[in-house]
């Protein structure tokens, strides 16, 4: 009889075996490490999360000064060659199999990854954080002006939304995108210092440092994603052509005239609103907190203890985004948000809210502190994807109790947007992956150039004639989340498999689209023993196959999305 990793429960998993030639000596001085690093770094990541928390939600240049600090003490801490040293040895013997308790092993390689990024002169360290600190105050405190009036983010998505001015959409667009001008020049001195600080680790560029330290191969990231490319590119082409028609109809102008303002947000990432139904009309006087409380309590993964510490309007000086923080490990998780009452945003909560379920308010405090979190930036990614995909389900509108004014046509153009939204976001995907590997290998070249190149190519959308600006230099996430964003789609694997493996394993294999868990306890403790319980004890590739029983593929997203 086979049994699959899938069917193994989690406390079977770890007492597989390692290697017969385990060191109650070398396991010991793991221990150790793993017990003296908790004691002296503890204290520090909770000041760091809590100065990072309050930089973001005032904009102060005073709060700013404190999370870079904080986190020069951090980098100081683990950049110490000494402490490193006893690491380094304690590593090299854990990959001989010396250590005999699974749990600390995958303890020290987690460490030893943390640990390595910093092995760099103190001085490059704050150039760095000093750098990266100042490039995101900028974008925190950025909005875009038109005609001598300030738009918040959400009101530059109102107007490429619904506007059929194409010189105002051009404004608004070109507005947005004028950070990149007042950051590129800081953002090129800190790819330089990041490439510097790689060098002298040993690797090529940051680029491939970022990769490694994150437990990923680049030959095989490439390979996954012209595996994507392939899937994607003709229903993707097929999908635009029909939206096409109906973007330039809006406008006014050709189709051959499109430019990149008469698409719906700032960088077409996401689906137009072009279809048949208004898709932001069920949310117009929706409480979307309250969809929100209700449907995870519903599944047995209540939030409202997260609602309480968190921030989530619009106010002058706090970051325009969204995002979820975990500050202690026991529990403090928080949500940073600007809601309107609009489909982005109920989407944008259900996976805001999704990353706060995974998280220490459901992974065991019995798991050790430096494991005690998600077992990858991809795995937590893919779980807030998972939960924010039913913003456009009409099925799961209805469970939950949302009025949807003419269903058909609802259903019919959500489910058009919500087919289109991932392929288009994997296309989008394809853009910043390779132009940040091209970057980081390559900083001194045309840049302008190279970003625009790669949006006709994987995005087929025309660079506006004769412009030479660094609108690459608009997405944040370049600055303070590089060589992240190739995880968001590995995490829209990642979704679509574990979503499922929920349909098979919960609804006794119902069809997949049909699946909303909506007041379905049994979804939470799929959850929580499947995707959560285990926290970093298993690497990302270890967890899928335990969650799902089959390796990270493109098998389950490519059936939900793009019709193969």
């Amino acid at each position: 009889m086979v049994i699959t990793r899938s069917r193994l429960s989690l406390s079977a998993f770890l007492l597989m075996p390692l290697i017969a030639t385990a060191s109650p000596e070398i396991t010991g001085d793991a221990k150790k490490f793993i017990a003296d690093h908790e004691t002296r770094m503890r204290p520090l990541d909770v000041k760091a999360g809590l100065a990072w928390w309050t930089a973001n939600t005032s904009g102060r240049d005073e709060d700013y000064k404190l999370k870079e600090e904080i986190q020069n003490q951090i980098d100081v801490a683990l950049s110490n060659k000494e402490t490193f040293a006893k690491l380094k040895k304690i590593k090299e013997a854990a990959d001989k199999g010396e250590i005999d308790d699974k749990v600390v092993a995958r303890g020290i390689n987690v460490l030893y990854l943390m640990y390595l990024e910093k092995q760099l002169d103190p001085d490059l360290l704050k150039q760095i954080t000093a750098k990266a600190n100042a490039v995101e105050q900028k974008f925190n405190v950025y909005r875009a002006k038109v005609d001598g009036k300030e738009l918040a983010d959400s009101q530059v998505r109102e107007v490429l939304k619904k506007s059929s001015d194409s010189k105002r959409r051009q404004a608004v667009w070109e507005a947005s995108k004028g950070v990149g001008a007042d950051v590129a020049k800081d953002l090129q001195e800190l790819v330089l210092l990041r490439n510097k600080a790689a060098v002298a680790l040993g690797f090529k560029n940051f680029h491939s440092m970022q990769l490694f330290l994150n437990e990923q191969n680049g030959e095989e990231l490439i390979k996954l994603f012209d595996e994507l490319d392939t899937l994607t590119r003709e229903p993707f082409l097929k999908a635009k052509a029909e939206f096409d028609a109906l973007l330039a109809k809006n406008s006014g102008v050709a189709v051959a005239d499109l430019m990149p303002w008469h698409y719906h947000d700032p960088f077409f990432q996401e689906s137009p609103a072009v279809f048949d139904a208004n898709l932001d009309a069920p949310f117009a006087k929706a409480d979307i907190l309250k969809l929100c409380q209700d449907f995870y309590k519903g599944i047995g993964l209540p939030i409202d203890d997260v609602i309480a510490r968190s921030d989530l309007y619009e106010k002058k000086g706090k970051s325009p985004h969204a995002f979820c923080t975990d500050i202690d490990r026991e529990g403090d998780v928080r949500v940073l948000a600007n809601i309107v009452p609009n489909e982005y945003w109920m989407g944008t909560m259900l996976h805001e809210l999704g990353h706060s379920v995974y998280s220490s308010k459901n992974i065991p405090k019995t798991i050790p502190y430096i494991l005690r979190g998600e077992s990858h930036i991809l795995t937590t990614e893919g779980v807030a994807m998972q939960f924010e995909r039913f913003s456009k389900s009409r099925k799961w509108l209805g469970e939950m109790g949302v009025k949807v004014e003419n269903p058909e046509a609802f259903e019919s153009a959500a489910e058009k947007v919500r087919r289109n939204q991932l392929m288009i976001f994997s296309r989008w995907c394809q853009v910043m992956l390779r132009f940040e590997k091209a970057m980081y290998e390559n900083p001194e070249q045309d840049l302008n150039k190279l970003w625009w190149d790669l949006v006709e190519k994987y995005q087929a959308i025309k660079r506006p004639t004769g412009r030479n600006a660094p609108d690459y230099a608009s997405k944040i996430h370049i600055v303070s989340a590089p060589v992240y964003y190739h995880n968001y789609m590995m995490g829209q694997l990642f979704a679509s498999q574990v979503h499922h493996a929920v349909a098979r394993d919960v609804y006794a294999g119902a069809n997949p689209n049909t699946v909303t868990y909506v007041s379905e306890p049994k979804v939470g403790e799929f959850m929580k023993k499947k995707v959560f319980e285990p926290g970093r004890i298993l690497d990302w590739r270890e967890l899928t196959k335990f969650a799902t029983g089959s390796e990270l593929s493109p098998k389950s997203f490519a059936a939900d999305f793009s019709g193969k």
